[in-house]
């Protein structure tokens, strides 16, 4: 259900998908999409039970983002068994359009590249790489045709000798055109699971192959990334192999949009509210970074809008199972200090509080795993001088606090990002003003108590 507001009556109207009527395909991925739609929502037999729909209302930005209404009332799941199932981290390939420098090989889709990514990627102890679009064919719809330049089978060999899992890019319509055989042939060879894109609708149709899919995958153990996908509606409950989903207007948009695009002001809004849904694939992790009268779109060497800070903070902000590094090796080259930060955070969390914020103006999320706590904090094109009190920390414990903040120079550079490490407790306050489209990321970890740290700045 979408809801349509009319500013003169003050009434909300309800719009639901039509029931396709008539389809045809996208040449260049082979991607179906609907031509004519009949004038009813639903074609059903007999009587039975339908979807609820539901509104979240609150007079707090901050319980918005961490509000579990769409989850709680999704059906119960249907997968006994998920210890199979690993969240992580990606090495990606598609953002940076597989752009690779001071290599002895010619960087594209090809097996050499990839093993490039695994390498990467098992460095840095990231758990998976995307083969994203063009290792089958787009055009042929034929995802069982491994274009000849991968060696598929050679790359999953390889990447389980580093420890690195391969997930597979395709279509909606295409891996259920040819489901059962894919999840069985992919799930043999030790692929880990999909990401499934295209799928750009909501009707009745579309939904029944979400579903579809979703449990054929199970069936073969393979986990699901449903991108180009509508919102979540509390499918990764009944289905927890879906372990995330797009639904986004995604960092990919950098690559093409406007310059009159706000990304940081889309940042600190969607958190409020495309989050209460569920998690979000945003592919995050730019290490060329602009300021608003510098940021351009470039399709093969993309910066993003905002400071390094503020990407950093994406992988705090972001409820992300399975999340991306959307830059290349290449570009992470040099840049240790942001990968390692990124490498070394979770991707689930056991509990969550937003501490502080504004829909629209600014974000800050602390999350807690394992007795460490993680804080991200993003601004919008508005600077922001902030204080942030540790007061959320257990009492008598100390903590080394890692940060990784705006430099002094990141209004004109947005590069610039300042580390530092300190001993902190639940008295500590930390001074972490935001640049122009920046934020802040640390991570505090309990020291043992005969352990004190000298304070550094780096």
């Amino acid at each position: 259900m979408f809801v349509s507001a009319d500013s003169v009556s003050g009434s909300l109207k309800a719009i639901f998908a039509k029931v396709p009527a008539e389809t045809d395909y996208y040449p260049w991925r082979h991607q179906l999409y609907v031509t004519s739609t009949t004038d009813y929502i639903a074609d059903v037999k007999g009587p039975r039970d339908f979807p609820w729909r539901i509104l979240a209302v609150t007079t707090d930005d901050r319980k918005m983002p961490v509000n579990n209404l769409v989850y709680a009332l999704a059906s119960p799941s249907r997968v006994d068994d998920i210890s199979w199932l690993r969240p992580g981290k990606v090495a990606w390939d598609w953002w940076n359009d597989w752009a690779l420098d001071g290599v002895d090989f010619k960087a594209g889709i090809n097996t050499e590249t990839y093993k490039h990514f695994i390498d990467f990627a098992s460095q840095h102890g990231l758990e998976y790489i995307v083969l994203d679009e063009g290792w089958y064919v787009p055009a042929s719809g034929d995802m069982l045709t491994v274009i000849p330049e991968i060696n598929l089978q050679e790359l999953i060999g390889y990447g389980k000798q580093r420890g690195v899992d391969i997930v597979l890019w395709t279509v909606f319509n295409v891996l259920d055109d040819q489901l059962e055989e894919a999840c069985r042939r992919y799930s043999d060879m030790g692929i880990a699971g999909f990401k499934v894109d295209f799928l750009d609708r909501d009707d009745q149709q579309a939904v029944d192959m979400a579903y579809r899919i979703a449990e054929a995958c199970a069936r073969h153990r393979l986990m699901l990334d449903y991108h180009g996908f509508y919102k979540p509606t509390g499918l990764n409950r009944t289905y927890p192999n879906i372990i995330n989903f797009e639904a986004v207007f995604g960092m990919e948009e950098m690559k093409w949009s406007d310059p009159t695009v706000d990304m940081p002001l889309y940042d600190v809004t969607f958190p409020y509210l495309r989050m209460m849904a569920g998690p979000v694939d945003y592919t995050p992790g730019a290490m060329r970074n602009a300021t608003k009268a510098d940021w351009r779109p470039v399709y093969s060497y993309p910066v993003s809008q905002g400071t390094r800070a503020h990407q950093l903070a994406t992988y705090i902000v972001h409820d992300s199972p399975f999340t991306m590094l959307a830059d290349s090796p290449s570009a992470y080259r040099g840049e240790e200090e942001c990968v390692d930060f990124i490498a070394g955070l979770p991707t689930v969390f056991d509990s969550t509080e937003i501490l502080d914020g504004r829909m629209g103006e600014f974000i800050v999320t602390m999350r807690e795993a394992n007795d460490s706590y993680f804080v991200g904090g993003m601004t919008s094109w508005t600077p922001r001088e902030y204080t942030l009190a540790l007061s959320f920390l257990p009492e008598g414990v100390r903590y080394r606090a890692t940060v990784m903040a705006d430099g002094v120079n990141a209004s004109k550079t947005a590069r610039d990002y300042r580390h530092f490490v300190r001993t902190v407790d639940n008295t500590s306050v930390l001074q972490l003003d935001m640049a122009p489209g920046g934020g802040f990321a640390l991570r505090l970890d309990p020291l043992a108590n005969d352990i004190t740290l000298n304070d550094t700045d780096r």
